[in-house]
């Protein structure tokens, strides 16, 4: 385990990674519904697009902070403190979502709300619209607890355990049903693949750990010593594990003569020639191949980012605002596309899109810089 004790420096990476990812973030759901928008834009839920890349991302830097300062408060006032902390903020995080992402259902009369009684209403009201990112941040953050400061094999046991633990509930039912709900983002047991790109993150703290402790006592040490091709060797190693299991679709017979029967299926951000299945990386139905694929993709984005502002000297201002306040960052962006949403039609040409696109991530940076510049973090 690393040794906590230390006081680390702050990773430039880091922000700069969290900005980027916001930023994305800001442009796919932004651009995702308009018909001009390339293909590799928006969310399919029948394979992996670019848009589907940037939410494993968030969960990738949680699980990065999320050990880095476990091991801190640990090491500063106990296991027991850290883990009460982690929950308050867990919790937290749960309500910021109730009130952000809703729960599914309509009441439009007191009859109607008493007919349905407590149990019907329970048991419909947090399907779908509850169970988006920050409800399986929270979610997640609370599964991983117990091998947040273990050792990283335990880590990895935890996160395929827990892939495991969803392809059997997905082979026995959840995967239909996730599917004809339809559920968002996996849907109530989504924590379960979550996990996976969330420790690939604590793994990347890990491999940074060292050399941010020599940093914080050596300056210019993390220059000399990131592990910038462990990083992307891991990150190709997950995401040819993810497509490799991905082409078990091809285990099933094709369903008619006009489907081709060959070995490989179509590689990410192209769209499949067969119908999905269990194998399909689907965003929708959180499934193991698109989350290992995400946490992949995330190690080998986070190592450039590594190469480019810890060995490097690149940083952006604008990811350095979006990164150091992202929870505030997606709060804010649903609200100013609300605001902008009707200006926009589905069928505008390309060049309104991007001065649509253009209008509200300049609205949401000039907010996040004013935030910034008057040292008000929205955490947890």
């Amino acid at each position: 385990m690393p040794d906590a004790s230390l006081q680390p420096a702050r990773l430039n990476s880091l922000d700069q990674f969290r900005g980027y990812t916001v930023l994305g973030m800001f442009v796919v759901n932004f651009v995702g519904s308009f018909a001009v928008v390339p293909a590799v834009l928006k969310h399919h839920n029948t394979y992996c697009s670019y848009a589907d890349t940037i939410m494993p991302q968030f969960f990738f830097a949680v699980g990065f902070a999320y050990r880095l300062t476990f091991l801190r408060r640990a090491a500063r006032e106990g296991k027991a403190s850290a883990c009460r902390h982690a929950v308050r903020r867990s919790f937290g995080l749960l309500l910021v979502a109730f009130v952000v992402h809703h729960v599914d259902g309509r009441y439009e009369s007191w009859a109607a709300l008493r007919d349905k009684g407590l149990g019907g209403f329970l048991a419909t009201a947090f399907q779908r619209e509850f169970f988006q990112t920050l409800t399986h941040i929270a979610v997640t953050a609370l599964w991983i607890m117990p091998v947040i400061a273990a050792r990283p094999a335990w880590r990895v046991a935890w996160a395929v355990g827990s892939a495991v633990l969803f392809y059997w509930l997905s082979a026995s039912w959840y995967y239909e049903w996730v599917m004809r709900r339809p559920g968002i983002d996996g849907g109530p047991l989504g924590f379960l693949t979550w996990t996976i790109p969330t420790i690939a993150g604590t793994l990347a703290y890990d491999a940074m750990a060292p050399y941010l402790a020599r940093e914080a006592i050596s300056p210019g040490a993390v220059a000399t010593r990131a592990p910038v091709g462990r990083l992307l060797a891991a990150g190709a190693l997950l995401m040819l594990l993810a497509y490799g299991l991905s082409c078990l679709n091809r285990v099933t017979p094709p369903n008619d003569r006009t489907e081709s029967a060959g070995v490989l299926v179509e590689p990410p951000f192209v769209a499949p020639s067969r119908p999905v299945n269990i194998w399909t990386m689907s965003q929708r139905a959180g499934s193991v191949t698109y989350l290992t694929f995400g946490a992949g993709f995330s190690l080998a984005v986070y190592a450039l980012f590594v190469a480019a502002c810890d060995v490097g000297p690149f940083s952006l201002g604008v990811f350095r605002t979006l990164g150091t306040n992202a929870l505030a960052g997606y709060v804010l962006h649903d609200l100013v596309n609300n605001a902008i949403g009707p200006l926009a039609p589905r069928d505008s040409p390309g060049w309104y899109v991007l001065a649509m696109l253009g209008l509200s991530i300049g609205i949401c940076y000039l907010i996040l810089r004013y935030l910034e510049k008057n040292r008000i973090f929205l955490k947890l």
